[in-house]
C-alpha cells in the first residue's frame, strides 16, 4: 500500500462564513471559489472536540460529489481515523443523524441547502452535526465562525481519491497512519430504525386492504431512494404512488420546498380526488407536507398536534412512553392544547432543531415540530420527513378515518388554531433590516401595549410586544432576538422574523395566528378569511409594503 502524503495549503479568510441555524448556506458559485469550502471544512474539523469517526453525506445537489471528496481528503490529513460516507455521497439529513447515533460517531458533516434551489446557479450548504446527531449548538458554530476569521492554512491529502460508488470498506496509508473510508447504503440503517419505530405490517395491511391511494412527491431531491425502498418495496404501495423520485443535481429545475406553492403539481393531482393521502419532501428529506383527499391541507401546526394526540398507536411510544412536546415560537399553539389535556410538558423554543436536542437528551421531550414543515421525535436529533409520513399512515391505519375526518375530529375536541405564514423572499437586505429596527422602536413605545387596532368588524388590544428570548431549561443558555412578537388580549399573535435559511438577500417571514374554541361555528372556515383582519393589521404596523415594495408575498402557507 502506497503511503499518501499530507499537504499544507496556505489560505486567507473569507468574510461571512458564519453558520446560521442550519449551517453555512451560500450560492454554489460562492462555494466554488478557490479554498472557500476547504477553509470552512478545516475549521469544522478544528472545532470538533473528538474527530475519530465522522459521517459524511449530502442531498446530491450540484457540487455535492466534489465537496464529499474534499471533506474525505481533509479528514484524512487531520487524523480522522474513520469516515462513514453514503454511497455516491448521498445521505438524507435524518439518515445522517441516525447513522451518527447508531454508529456512535463523533458527529457528521452534511452537504445541503435544504429547501433552497439547486444547480450551478442555485445554493449549497455545509452543516456540522455533533455526536448526539443534532445540529451543532451555538457554542460550536460560534467557535467555527471565529476560526474562519483567522484561518491561514488547511491540511489535505491531495492524491486521495475514494470510489464512493462502491459499497464496503477501503483503507489507506496516510503518512504511516491507517485511514478508513466506509461506504454505506444510504437507506439501510435508516430503514432498520423505522422498522423499530413503526408497525410496518399494520401499515402494509391497511394500504392493501383499505383501498387508500397515496401519492408521494420526492421533488427530485434526496428522498427518491428512501421512498422507493420504504413505501414501495417494504410497504407495498404501487410503483406509481411515488413521483419525481430521481435525485437530480438541480432538483429538475424546481424549488424543493414542500409547500402549496412549490409542490403545486402534487396539490393539483390531489385535487382530482383520486388520492386519499399525499405528501412531499424537501431537498434533504427533513421537511414534509401532508395533504388529504381533494388536496385538504394539513398545516404543520395541526400535523404536530394530531400526531401528539395519537402517539399511542406507534410501537416506539407504546414501549418507551411519551415525555413532553415542543414547538418553535412561530408555530401555532395547537400542540399546547394536547399537552394540557394529556398532562404533558410543552416547550416553546426559538426556531432551530438544536434547541429541541437539548430537551431530548435530557429526557424531557418526545415529539416536536416547526411551522416550516418540520416534524420529528426523539428517535434522532433532526426533523424527519419520512418519519412524519409513516406516523400519519400509522394514525390512518389505527383510526380508519380520512385525513380530513381526523382533523375535524381534532378541532371538535381541542378547538382550532388558525395559522398562516407569508414569505417575502429575496428582499433587499438594507430596507428589510431597517423595517425590523423600526418595528422594535414602535414596540418599545410606552403606549404601544394596550393600544387598540381595528380591521373591518374586528378589534384587537395588544397585551405583549417584545423580541422573543429563550432561556434553555437544560443548560441555562440565553438566546435573544428570535422574532418580534405582538400578542393580543384574545391570544391572537403577529410575528415578524428575518429568515436565516436563505443564501442571499433577505426573506421576511410574517406569521399570524388566532384560536377558535371547540364550540365555535368557525372551525371549518377558510384560514385566510379568518386571519385577514390580523394580516391587515400586521402589514399596517410594519409598513412592510413601503419598505419592500412588495404588494404580495412570494409564498403563502
Amino acid at each position: 500500500m502506497t503511503s499518501l502524503s499530507i499537504a499544507t495549503v496556505p489560505t486567507k479568510p473569507f468574510d461571512g462564513q458564519k453558520p446560521g441555524t442550519s449551517g453555512l448556506r451560500k450560492s454554489v458559485q460562492t462555494f466554488m471559489q478557490n479554498n472557500y469550502s476547504e477553509n470552512f471544512i478545516q475549521c469544522i474539523v478544528n472545532a470538533a472536540e473528538d474527530k475519530t469517526k465522522l459521517v459524511v453525506g449530502g442531498d446530491g445537489r450540484y457540487h455535492n460529489s466534489h465537496v464529499v471528496q474534499t471533506i474525505i481528503a481533509i479528514c484524512a490529513a487531520n487524523h480522522v481515523k474513520h469516515v462513514i460516507v453514503g454511497q455516491n455521497g448521498i445521505l438524507s439529513t435524518p439518515a445522517v443523524s441516525a447513522l451518527i447515533r447508531k454508529r456512535q460517531t463523533n458527529g457528521g458533516i452534511i452537504l445541503t441547502a435544504s429547501h433552497n434551489p439547486g444547480g450551478p446557479n442555485g445554493d449549497f450548504g455545509i452543516k456540522f452535526n455533533t455526536s448526539n446527531g443534532g445540529p451543532a449548538p451555538e457554542s460550536v458554530t460560534n467557535q467555527i465562525y471565529e476560526l474562519t476569521k483567522s484561518v491561514t492554512q488547511y491540511q489535505i491529502v491531495k492524491d486521495l481519491k475514494v470510489d464512493v460508488s462502491k459499497l464496503g470498506v477501503q483503507t489507506f496509508d496516510v503518512s504511516g497512519n491507517q485511514f478508513t473510508v466506509e461506504v454505506v447504503d444510504p437507506v439501510d440503517d435508516y430503514l432498520q430504525l423505522m422498522k423499530e419505530i413503526f408497525d410496518f405490517n399494520a401499515i402494509k395491511s391497511y394500504l392493501s386492504s383499505s383501498g387508500l391511494k397515496i401519492l408521494i412527491d420526492a421533488m427530485n431531491g434526496v428522498m427518491g431512494p428512501y421512498v422507493n425502498r420504504v413505501l414501495i418495496q417494504e410497504l407495498g404501495a404501487p410503483s406509481d404512488s411515488a413521483i419525481r423520485c430521481e435525485s437530480l443535481e438541480d432538483f429538475g429545475g424546481h424549488h424543493p420546498d414542500p409547500n402549496l406553492t412549490y409542490a403545486a403539481d402534487l396539490v393539483k393531482r390531489l385535487e382530482s380526488g383520486d388520492y386519499g393521502f399525499g405528501a412531499a419532501f424537501d431537498g434533504d428529506g427533513d421537511r414534509n407536507m401532508i395533504l388529504g383527499k381533494n388536496a385538504f391541507f394539513v398545516t404543520p401546526s395541526d400535523s404536530l398536534a394530531v400526531l401528539a394526540d395519537h402517539l399511542d398507536c406507534i410501537p416506539y411510544f407504546q414501549k418507551g412512553g411519551i415525555k413532553g412536546f415542543a414547538r418553535s415560537m412561530p408555530t401555532a399553539g395547537a400542540v399546547d392544547r394536547v399537552a394540557l389535556k394529556s398532562n404533558k410538558e410543552v416547550f416553546e423554543t426559538p426556531t432551530g432543531w438544536k434547541f429541541f436536542g437539548n430537551l431530548m437528551d435530557a429526557q424531557r421531550l418526545s415529539l416536536c415540530g416547526e411551522e416550516s414543515f418540520g416534524t420529528g421525535s426523539d428517535h434522532i436529533r433532526e426533523k424527519d420527513g419520512l418519519w412524519a409520513v409513516l406516523a400519519w399512515l400509522s394514525v390512518l391505519a389505527n383510526t380508519k378515518k380520512s385525513v380530513e375526518e381526523i382533523l375535524v375530529n381534532h378541532w371538535n375536541k381541542f378547538g382550532r388554531n388558525f395559522f398562516t405564514r407569508y414569505d417575502y423572499e429575496n428582499c433587499e437586505s438594507n430596507p428589510s433590516n431597517e423595517m425590523m429596527t423600526e418595528l422594535e422602536k414602535v414596540l418599545s413605545a410606552p403606549d404601544f401595549v394596550g393600544k387598540e387596532f381595528k380591521s373591518g368588524a374586528k378589534e384587537y388590544t395588544i397585551s405583549v410586544a417584545d423580541n422573543f428570548s429563550y432561556k434553555d431549561p437544560i443548560d441555562a443558555s440565553l438566546t435573544t432576538k428570535q422574532g418580534i412578537r405582538i400578542i393580543f388580549t384574545d391570544g391572537s399573535r403577529i410575528i415578524y422574523r428575518l429568515s436565516g435559511t436563505g443564501s442571499s438577500g433577505a426573506t421576511i417571514r410574517l406569521y399570524v395566528d388566532c384560536y377558535e374554541s371547540e364550540s365555535s361555528s368557525e372551525l371549518r372556515a377558510d384560514a385566510q378569511q379568518v386571519l385577514k383582519p390580523l394580516i391587515d393589521i400586521a402589514l399596517r404596523i410594519s409598513k412592510l409594503k413601503e419598505y419592500t415594495g412588495r404588494d404580495a408575498p412570494t409564498v403563502i402557507t
